[in-house]
């Protein structure tokens, strides 16, 4: 597969903003490529290196870009996951003036639209809307199979370049190898947001409401007495939580694979704040100690396997109860199956009372819908926030003077870019403001005399009043009183909330509009 082939198709895709044309260019790309191309060349299109960062930011980029383009193209995608390769492996002295020296080498080799191609790929910043539910279409068409094989794969395996691989090597058959394995992490099931809880009303005893904790999202695997931890980001963290793993190897079972969250409680058994349990689930060292000051609690809501069977597509009513039966009740989060109204809105209150953040809704008859933020589970919350992506952030003035302050804020669009919805500099401590100016920095992308433009990839929990109706922006919508809640550094990018979820909120609050300039 040329590398030409690659980047004509990622400018065709981001020429275009129907999504349905995106992944016909992209499934076409895809059926032109061997099996051996496509687990090279797929992450590519995503907009991903297969080899994760290397080492290389914006500056040494454009320093070490030519000032010449090759004629005609020779790179294949096989020759550029090569160099990468060499050039993630080379450290040490010098190490950034060889890796620049590399990239020289091969970006003389490629054309000027090559060039382009492998730039954006490098710096982050392949915006062209093949996120992975577009990708997961297009590998359903280019492999004639339904996209819903394809994405049950994706959602055991968690590698779509695999996925892809095997569903155009061998269609249906291919995909049928992807089982629950033990100790690989499952692509965790999302919810949605619901704005009051009198929008579910309706559906009053086929729910059940839960807790929804402020905590950090876990997956543990249990065989025998090994027991590992992933994160919602399939990241393994076993080794930093040692309670976990003992509370795991104490249930009466054999196999097992849990969802839940792990949290930090303070000595009255209320839950403490999220920065206070992510600052010790994110400690690497000294965790004996850092276990003694400050020990995280799990707690389970869902059961996924248990003794050689998958629980998958079992409804939620039956997963719960596996969930009693295994699980003792003081390691099991707070639920009810409401029967009223009324009932609904007083467990609500009593979850917030209690310092939860909010509570969640569950449909009973639901399978488990792995990385899917679907309908059957829905998040329930007093304060409006969302989750939005830091497009850029501007120098702060008077006692801000040297700080990045006021945030640029964006939601996904369907098309895989960020939609702009407002800016804030509300809600920032001293120290979210240093770790901030420091963070952004060596995400940017290019910058002016005001403001620095970065990859968009920290996800930052906005608190708001309303939403209004606004010419300023593109998405023709602008928050009310944004504030900074905090980062959320267990979310990516592309777990941020839609324009669209916006304008369902929109929708429902009928907020008059801003300006009508």
């Amino acid at each position: 597969m040329q590398l030409s082939d690659l980047a004509a198709t990622s400018r065709q895709v981001a020429e275009t903003t129907a999504r349905r044309k995106k992944e016909g260019l992209l499934a076409e790309c895809l059926a032109r490529m061997s099996p051996e191309a496509v687990e090279v060349a797929l992450p590519m299109l995503c907009g991903d290196i297969r080899q994760g960062r290397i080492g290389l930011g914006w500056a040494a980029v454009r320093d070490a870009r030519p000032d010449h383009a090759a004629e005609r193209p020779t790179l294949t995608v096989f020759d550029v996951d090569a160099a990468f390769e060499h050039i993630a492996g080379t450290t040490g002295p010098g190490s950034v003036a060889a890796r620049m020296s590399d990239l020289r080498e091969l970006l003389s080799r490629a054309t000027a639209e090559e060039q382009h191609f492998l730039v954006r790929l490098i710096l982050g910043e392949m915006r062209h809307g093949a996120l992975e539910g577009v990708m997961v279409e297009a590998v359903a068409r280019a492999a004639n199979v339904a996209a819903s094989a394809v994405r049950r794969a994706v959602m055991l395996s968690g590698d779509l370049a695999a996925v892809a691989r095997a569903a155009l090597a061998d269609r249906g058959a291919g995909l049928d190898r992807f089982r629950l394995e033990l100790f690989v992490p499952v692509q965790p099931m999302l919810a949605q947001t619901a704005a009051e809880i009198d929008d579910v009303a309706s559906r009053l005893g086929q729910v059940a409401l839960e807790h929804k904790l402020d905590g950090a999202r876990i997956q543990v695997h249990r065989a025998g007495d090994e027991v590992r931890v992933f994160t919602r980001q399939s990241n393994e963290v076993t080794a930093r939580l040692p309670e976990v793993v003992e509370a795991a190897r104490a249930l009466p079972v054999t196999q097992v694979v849990l969802d839940g969250e792990a949290i930090s409680l303070a000595a009255g058994g209320g839950p403490e704040p999220f920065q206070s349990t992510m600052q010790r689930f994110g400690r690497k060292r000294g965790i004996e100690g850092a276990r003694a000051a400050r020990s995280l609690s799990p707690f389970f809501f869902d059961c996924l396997h248990l003794d050689g069977e998958d629980l998958l597509d079992r409804p939620q009513v039956e997963r719960f109860a596996v969930v009693d039966r295994v699980v003792p009740a003081p390691m099991r989060i707070e639920r009810v199956v409401p029967a009223s109204l009324d009932e609904a809105r007083a467990f609500l209150d009593a979850a917030l009372a209690s310092g939860q953040e909010g509570a969640m809704l569950k449909a009973l008859d639901a399978p488990y819908e792995a990385g899917r933020r679907g309908a059957s589970w829905l998040k329930l919350k007093r304060a409006q926030t969302l989750d939005l992506v830091v497009l850029a952030a501007e120098w702060g003035s008077g006692r801000r003077r040297g700080w990045l302050s006021n945030l640029h804020l964006g939601a996904r669009d369907a098309a895989g870019s960020f939609v702009m919805l407002g800016k804030t500099f509300k809600g920032l401590t001293d120290a979210t403001l240093e770790w901030q100016t420091h963070r952004l920095q060596e995400l940017e992308i290019t910058r002016d005399q005001w403001t620095v433009h970065v990859r968009p990839e920290l996800v930052v929990e906005i608190a708001f009043d309303g939403l209004q109706e606004s010419s300023r922006y593109p998405g023709g919508l602008a928050l009310r009183f944004a504030r900074v809640k905090r980062y959320r550094p267990d979310k990516s990018a592309a777990q941020a909330d839609t324009i669209d979820m916006v304008r369902a909120i929109h929708a429902r609050q009928g907020t008059p509009s801003l300006d009508r300039r």
